[in-house]
């Protein structure tokens, strides 16, 4: 291992990164880890999806030979809260360049039983092994540059018990998306920041499954509020991501019968699409 690899490992040992230490694993028996779900990944109570995918995530990458998440697909069954939980994986097919594994979290109940909070299917890989020759007709969002975008900090006090997850995080949303904050939403389902871990830790393709989530919900800006929880989540993760901020950009095309997608897409400094998802969501109408 390279001299700077090394340190770096040494580093997230120590746990001197929030995300590290707080998606940290306990191996408990083959396939099967434990762990608190923390409070720091919380909006009002209830965690951040983005965060249990990273979770189970790095659960999985222990569990199966290959070491990136290449495509991860999640539903959410019950919404997770703060505190012990446990991951249970089991490995479906390996091979020489891929390998395919589930993961479930699961918490108890007031009365002791075991809830399933979500269920992941994954395929994982060595996106080191990947060939450079890239062919898109994707561009990334324009947008202002990070000084010129605004975040929590930028605005009135923050409503008690609602910003944990923000703190953890450095986000800078566009101007432009941020109408439903002025109480002017632009009707448009468009989401737009700068993203990246608070404490200073670069992103790797684990981050990626947190930054997909991170970022307000696109039906705040069509003019609606409260809570927008995921149904399911699918996320593509291409190359692991150059250091600094990522610009994340998520857009709605579609809202009907109390549903709305969102499609989100992470591009890196070095100006590559690294990560792209797409999540279902139900709002509430009226």
């Amino acid at each position: 291992m390279p001299e700077a690899a090394s340190a770096a490992a040494a580093r997230a040992t120590l746990g001197d990164s929030e995300f590290d230490r707080d998606t940290a694993l306990t191996p408990r028996e083959p396939g099967v880890y434990a762990l608190d779900l923390s409070a720091d990944w919380t909006v009002f109570g209830v965690v951040n999806g983005g965060y249990l995918l990273a979770v189970l995530g790095r659960a999985l990458a222990d569990a199966l030979p290959h070491p990136d998440p290449f495509t991860v697909s999640a539903h959410y069954l019950t919404a997770s809260r703060p505190g012990p939980a446990l991951v249970r994986t089991e490995t479906i097919r390996t091979g020489r360049t891929l390998s395919t594994g589930q993961a479930s979290l699961f918490q108890y109940d007031e009365e002791g039983n075991e809830v399933e909070r979500i269920r992941v299917l994954a395929s994982y890989g060595d996106l080191g092994t990947l060939p450079d020759d890239v062919r898109t007709s994707a561009e990334p969002p324009a947008m202002p540059p990070l000084d010129q975008c605004l975040g929590p900090q930028d605005g009135p006090a923050p409503v008690s018990g609602g910003s944990a997850f923000a703190d953890r995080l450095l986000l800078k949303l566009d101007p432009a998306t941020l109408g439903w904050a002025l109480g002017r939403p632009s009707g448009k389902g468009e989401m737009r920041a700068w993203f990246a871990l608070a404490d200073g830790r670069d992103a790797d393709p684990f981050a990626l499954l947190l930054a997909v989530d991170a970022l307000p919900p696109t039906a705040f800006e069509m003019g609606l509020s409260g809570w927008v929880p995921t149904v399911e989540l699918t996320v593509h993760v291409r190359c692991r991501p150059a250091p600094g901020p990522l610009r994340v950009s998520v857009t709605t095309r579609n809202l009907a019968g109390g549903f709305l997608e969102e499609d989100a897409e992470v591009w890196d400094g070095a100006g590559r699409l690294v990560a792209q998802s797409r999540q279902l969501a139900r709002v509430q109408l009226g």
